[in-house]
This record gives structure tokens, C-alpha cells and sequence, in this order.
């Protein structure tokens, strides 16, 4: 990793409302995260992306264009071209995607199936993925709920849930080894 990098997450209200200049002081953060944004909404914002020339760009998006009513193959389509113009444009930039994270359970079976092509299409430009499902959902595939008050937004329990895969994925990112740090479990939710 180079010295101070540059690291950009790139997102909606879930990276708004993160900490991530707390969460990792190491890097020059900014937080590029815009509440109610969609995929169109990073597309067209993606020149300031450019514009900070990072060395890392993280990027969560999709969960508000359900909320829109937008289909699967709109939002996965947006999100490749994201891709496809980060890597052009950012050619030895790392790139971290991340799954489109659980909400309610009535969205379970388009939020997998977004993610299942986002996941395809991420190593052919060279992108990095992150599964978060396993991390916050519930066996139904809803957003664990202990881990927000809305079925949407997360609370801290939530973010340190995020973190305890974020932080090692950012490690395996740049190929660095596991810090000696203490590992971060977030707390199982018995499932009935």
C-alpha cells in the first residue's frame, strides 16, 4: 500500500453515514456517499471520482433503485458501467465492490440475484468483490434486525457487523497480512 493513500467509498446514505476517516486513519479518506442516491446518481457524479485520482475506490450501491422500482438488469447494468469507467479512467486504481446489502425479506430474491452478476462481472475489470450477505442477513434474507431500525439504514451494531468484513478485505486488497488486531465478530441472531 502506498503511503497514505488515497481511498474513496463511493455510495449512498449507507457510506454517508459511515466513519471511515475513523475507521481508517491510515488512508486519506473521502466519503463520496450521497443519501437517496441510485445507480444513476454515482454514474453521473462519477467525474469526482475521477477527479481525486484515488488509489482505491470502494463502492456499495443499488439498495435505493429497488426502492425506485428499478429491475434487476437496470441496476446491473449501471453498475458495470460504473466499473467499466473506473477502470478505464483508474487503470492501476484498486477496486472493491460490494454486494448490494440485505433489506426486507420481499427484496431477498433480487438483491441475490444482483448480486450474483455483479459478482461475474467484477474480475473481468479486474475488481475486487465483497460478499456482505453473509455478514448481515438473516437465514430468510432480511437485514438482520439487530443491525438497524429500519430495514434499510444501519446502526452501529450494523457498521461494526460491515467493518469486521470490510477491514480484512481492504487487507486482501492491497496483499497486505492480517493485522494483529482484535477480529470482529458481530453477534449471531438466533434464527427460530
Amino acid at each position: 500500500m502506498p503511503e497514505k493513500s488515497t481511498l474513496v467509498f463511493l455510495g449512498d446514505s449507507l457510506t454517508e453515514h459511515g466513519r471511515w476517516q475513523d475507521w481508517f486513519t491510515d488512508y486519506e479518506v473521502h466519503n463520496l456517499g450521497v443519501g437517496g442516491d441510485t445507480t444513476d446518481d454515482v454514474r453521473a457524479r462519477l467525474d469526482d471520482v475521477l477527479a481525486l485520482k484515488p488509489s482505491t475506490v470502494v463502492l456499495l450501491i443499488g439498495t435505493n433503485d429497488l426502492g425506485k422500482r428499478r429491475s434487476v438488469e437496470h441496476i446491473v447494468q449501471n453498475i458495470e458501467t460504473i466499473l467499466a469507467t473506473l477502470r478505464t479512467e483508474l487503470p492501476d486504481a484498486e477496486i472493491l465492490l460490494e454486494s448490494v446489502m440485505p433489506r426486507d425479506a420481499e427484496l431477498a430474491e433480487e438483491i441475490r440475484e444482483i448480486n450474483r452478476h455483479i459478482w461475474q462481472y467484477a474480475s473481468s475489470v479486474r475488481t475486487h468483490y465483497l460478499d456482505l450477505w453473509p455478514a448481515l442477513a438473516t437465514r430468510d434474507g432480511e437485514l438482520n434486525p439487530d443491525y438497524t431500525d429500519d430495514q434499510l439504514h444501519l446502526n452501529d451494531l450494523g457498521y461494526e457487523a460491515w467493518l469486521s468484513e470490510l477491514e480484512p478485505a481492504l487487507e486482501r486488497v492491497y496483499g497486505l497480512p492480517p493485522k494483529s488486531r482484535p477480529i470482529r465478530l458481530p453477534e449471531l441472531r438466533k434464527q427460530e
